[in-house]
């Protein structure tokens, strides 16, 4: 259960919260014996805590399920979640954070007829907060391992895996003005290799016309193109991403709106940033149209190298861009029909809109016995008007550096401080964080937080904002009380995102289990 106690704050633009309490809770209950099992999920909005969506309102059993599984043969009916390949065409999942949940509800066959193929198969309908989506999703997948299969690959150092899958929704059109497709399919293939330190995927996927208002209804293909390639061996690792979205918006819904009922997943190729100045600022995935990619390399100074000193140093160094596609709008003159097609984009071509870059370098080492210490530098390019969807909104170019020290004090008792700095000129300006952290294994930890816009134009803006949390820690339980301002922003998780607005007020966390 999570809870908050909330009190009005102008400065910051914190709402009065007529409640003053909301809380969000859920208890799941799981049962196997054998090859059955069974489980539900209780979940409780009592109000929604601020920043999730308020259509979670009220109390429910939105999850349950019974699994049935004998060998080759895999039967789930109720509640269920499900990706195929990368999840491009698609991918349910859970993300409390987000309070996103896009679980089908039917049935689902998974079935295994000879070594190393599996097919799988499913029909449902998605969750709707405490409902269902009005659409239908029907959906098979293949995937074939060739090494698994084949005895003359068995011993094989490459390994093979080629898959292919196929989604459709379905609903019905009930539009008085547009005349809109009610079976809507999308299918991908893809592959992989995995070889002595080497792995490559790639997966292409192709959507049927999907008039929705994720893409202002108009009646074009969407296509996606996803390709990562990695080599790793002891002490250096290298990871080079690529990706391109085309029109590629699905949900069983053509019209819902913000992270309700999408079919499929869109991954950012972004570095989830874990400082609170560096996550600033993500990134949110554009299904209307995107090319990115990201390259990251990794590298162990062993101890006694120069670089690496007594007990060695690791750095990671990452690059990220996402930028516009190329489009093309389809001239509509003598032909009249071609207007809700939108536009023509080449398969590789770039736009000239940048939406997002991020070049960054961490450098991890162990100064002694006692002390540790996390270096990071970043560069951000940050185009808000296009990422949170907002017109007008300024370009952010930044500068972040953050500085971690560990002070080991006894075998269970540390102290962790963060220094961090973000430097610009555009939004609100330049920011400040301290945070210092008390920690005594296994059970108890102290912490402070101080974030501060220092540099906002507006001198009765430049706020601080403090929290204090204290947490207790035994066995399976975990309890997390504190106090403090929440500024407003975005928070996202994979390139899927919410607005968290500003808040103040004391908030509780307890996580159980037996």
């Amino acid at each position: 259960m999570d809870a908050q106690y909330y009190f009005k704050d102008s400065l910051i633009g914190a709402p009065e919260v007529p409640q003053k309490l909301l809380s969000n809770g859920f208890a799941n209950f799981e049962y196997e014996k054998g090859n059955f099992s069974a489980g539900i999920r209780y979940e409780s909005y009592l109000d929604p805590i601020l920043g999730y969506d308020t259509r979670y309102q009220g109390s429910g059993i939105p999850y349950r399920y019974l699994r049935y599984n004998i060998g080759d043969l895999d039967v789930t009916a109720g509640t269920f979640y499900e990706q195929f390949g990368s999840g491009i065409i698609l991918r349910t999942y859970e993300e409390r954070g987000l309070g996103y949940d896009n679980a089908i509800e039917g049935f689902r066959v998974k079935y295994v007829p000879i070594r190393g193929l599996t097919v799988k198969g499913l029909i449902g309908r998605q969750r709707n907060f405490f409902s269902t989506s009005e659409g239908l999703v029907r959906a098979a997948d293949v995937e074939w391992n060739l090494n698994e299969s084949c005895d003359s690959m068995a011993g094989n150092k490459t390994q093979w895996i080629i898959g292919g899958s196929f989604v459709s929704k379905f609903q019905k059109d009930d539009d008085p003005v547009f005349n809109l497709p009610e079976n809507v399919g999308a299918g991908a293939g893809r592959i992989s290799m995995n070889s002595e330190g080497w792995t490559a995927s790639a997966e292409y996927a192709y959507k049927i016309n999907d008039p929705s208002g994720t893409n202002g209804y108009i009646f074009k293909d969407g296509q996606a193109l996803l390709f990562n390639l990695s080599y790793t061996k002891k002490g250096f690792g290298a990871i080079f991403g690529v990706k391109r979205i085309d029109n590629m918006g699905f949900r069983s819904d053509r019209d819902a709106t913000g992270n309700s009922l999408m079919i499929n997943y869109l991954p950012a190729l972004t570095k989830n940033h874990t400082y609170s100045l560096a996550a600033l600022y993500p990134y949110a995935s554009q299904p209307n149209g995107e090319i990115g990619l990201q390259l990251e390399l990794f590298y162990n100074f062993k101890p006694g190298s120069t670089f690496g000193g007594e007990y060695g140093t690791d750095v990671n160094i990452n690059y990220s861009r996402a930028q516009s596609i190329e489009k093309t709008l389809i001239d509509t003159v003598g032909n009249p029909e071609a207007i809700d097609l939108g536009y023509t984009s080449g398969f590789l071509m770039f736009g000239k809109e940048v939406y997002f870059e991020d070049f960054n370098i961490e450098i991890t080492k162990k100064l002694s016995k006692k002390w540790r210490m996390h270096l990071l530098y970043m560069y951000l390019h940050y185009n808000k008007s296009v990422v949170e969807g907002r017109a007008s909104e300024p370009t952010v170019y930044a500068h972040i550096a953050a500085l971690e020290l560990g002070y080991k004090v006894t075998s269970k008792k540390n102290i962790r401080t963060e220094i961090q700095h973000l430097y610009t000129k555009h939004d609100k300006q330049s920011w400040a964080v301290l945070l210092l952290e008390y920690s005594i294994a296994p059970n108890w930890f102290i912490a402070g937080f101080d974030q501060y816009n220092y540099g906002n134009d507006i001198s009765a803006q430049r706020i601080h904002y403090f929290t204090g949390t204290l947490g207790y820690t035994r066995k399976t339980n975990r309890i997390t009380i504190g106090y403090g301002r929440q500024r407003a922003g975005i928070f996202c998780v994979g390139g899927v995102c919410r607005n968290v607005p500003a808040s103040n007020g004391f908030l509780m966390s307890i996580t159980s289990s037996f």
